[in-house]
């Protein structure tokens, strides 16, 4: 898999430098914060034969990808709690390709992960804002991918929603919808 193919690396591979400023941290958080209604946008006026799409050739349908979102933000959100509330916790990992084809995320109306999506996003901004130092150098040990930091975690979650919104824009603009 290459991180430079434009279909499934829209926005390219998130960066995770070692140490940001607390303006790149909020701007960070900001990214978060955005998300639900950047998503809302993406999506505007699109039909149910448009969400059952694939965005890339075998690629998940835009549906799947609106309950991807849900799904691993909500299990971002827990690890951060596991980071903040455990020395040094091993997570758990999930087979998302296997969550995306189980029916309540192949068939789901996109409404139930958006409203998901809004109040998940308050919630875990909230506690974003609210971390100190200390607390974004906490870690976790995760299976496949060894530590990471609160703070590494940030980065990737600022980028994944904005990833998963740039394929949907993107599909829309190869489409003309």
């Amino acid at each position: 898999m290459s991180l430079t193919d434009p279909l499934r690396y829209p926005i390219g591979a998130p960066e995770l430098p070692e140490d940001i400023s607390d303006l790149e941290r909020n701007n960070c958080i900001d990214k978060i914060a955005f998300t639900p209604a950047l998503l809302r946008e993406a999506l505007d006026g699109l039909n149910d034969a448009q969400l059952d799409t694939p965005y890339r050739p075998d690629g998940w349908t835009i549906r799947q990808l609106v309950h991807h979102i849900a799904d691993s933000h909500l299990n971002a959100y827990v690890r951060f709690k596991w980071a903040l509330t455990e020395d040094f916790p091993e997570i758990k990992t999930y087979d998302q390709d296997a969550w995306a084809n189980l029916k309540d995320d192949y068939d789901a109306p996109v409404e139930v992960s958006l409203q998901l999506i809004d109040a998940l996003h308050t919630r875990w901004c909230r506690l974003l804002r609210s971390m100190d130092e200390n607390d974004w150098k906490r870690k976790v040990l995760h299976p496949e991918d060894g530590e990471r930091s609160c703070q590494a975690f940030l980065m990737i979650y600022a980028w994944h929603g904005l990833h998963h919104i740039a394929h949907i824009s993107n599909l829309r603009k190869r489409t003309g919808w």
